[in-house]
């Protein structure tokens, strides 16, 4: 008996699209493809798989546990077709245009100290480099990848791990000669508590106070839009600041500042992450190439931070 031809990996990426663009519509748009056709092909893979794959409604498509299970399975065999074409194709170098966000200290003091690198590493990839303190759309501003520390919320963003930092109160000697220096959270009442005005800002610093987690509200005459306007003033005597230890640690290490109140910290270590839109084994080679370079070299995991 003849054997029917059938475009497996076909089938794949229509059902992949419909599942992650949540429905025929869109998977049909993205696929140069109409509704019904995409809806034909669907029903065409559940009757050869002899299974139900999702559940259709005027409302809202859902996977059956089959759905889910073949969207997964789908997602590697798609994967690895990518991954035995590059192979083949090792020849061609990553090129194109790659645009990354980051604050304004990270910018600074690890990502653009490591582009002289990247580019000689990757000499057809050009990077457009946006430093902001404020968290962007990646898809309204046609961003590939942003940097973002804390703690991540849920969303459809994909994230890789970079490291982590702690952080610290601190203040120029000529501050702490002025007005002297804060030794208890009573103490630290009567200083000017500089502060950040972007909207992910912290209203308090943590302390932590005979075992509990107290916090200190941030009262300054001062709020500036990102942290190295913080760091100036910070340096310039104008206050006492909070600040990512990668950001300050070379401030610390020549004098520049002084920690303080450091038997309060509460050396909570904040995660930092490149996140993106898109699944790690589909994304094009030059967006590929810049996570890989920023998991390789961006060194974060101690008190302080360094670009290696």
């Amino acid at each position: 008996m003849p054997r029917i031809e059938v475009n497996r990996s076909g089938e794949m990426e229509a059902f992949v699209q419909v599942v992650e663009r949540g429905g025929f519509s869109a998977a049909a748009r993205a696929l140069g493809m109409t509704p019904s056709a995409i809806s034909k092909l669907i029903s065409r893979l559940e009757s050869r798989l002899a299974v139900q794959l999702v559940h259709r409604s005027t409302r809202k498509l859902t996977l059956t546990p089959e759905g889910q299970q073949f969207h997964e399975r789908s997602l590697r065999v798609l994967a690895d077709m990518d991954e035995a074409e590059r192979c083949a194709a090792s020849g061609a170098a990553p090129r194109g245009r790659v645009s990354i966000n980051a604050s304004v200290p990270f910018g600074h003091h690890v990502l653009l100290p490591l582009m002289p690198r990247f580019l000689e590493l990757h000499p057809q990839v050009t990077v457009d480099v946006s430093l902001t303190d404020r968290v962007v759309d990646l898809m309204d501003e046609r961003t590939d990848i942003a940097v973002r520390w804390g703690q991540l919320p849920s969303s459809d963003l994909v994230a890789r791990r970079l490291g982590e930092t702690g952080q610290a109160i601190v203040a120029a000697p000529a501050y702490l000669a002025c007005y002297g220096t804060p030794y208890t959270p009573d103490e630290l009442t009567a200083h000017n508590r500089l502060g950040t005005s972007y909207r992910r800002m912290v209203p308090d610093w943590p302390l932590s106070l005979d075992g509990r987690r107290v916090e200190m509200p941030i009262v300054g005459n001062v709020r500036v839009g990102d942290g190295s306007a913080l760091r100036r003033l910070v340096l310039d005597g104008v206050g006492l600041g909070r600040l990512s230890l990668y950001h300050v640690q070379a401030d610390i290490d020549a004098g520049r500042l002084v920690k303080v109140m450091e038997e309060f910290n509460p050396h909570e270590m904040e995660p930092i992450h490149a996140v993106y839109l898109g699944k790690a084994g589909r994304l094009p080679a030059r967006v590929r190439a810049m996570l890989d370079f920023l998991t390789a070299h961006v060194k974060l995991d101690g008190p302080g931070a360094a670009a290696g």
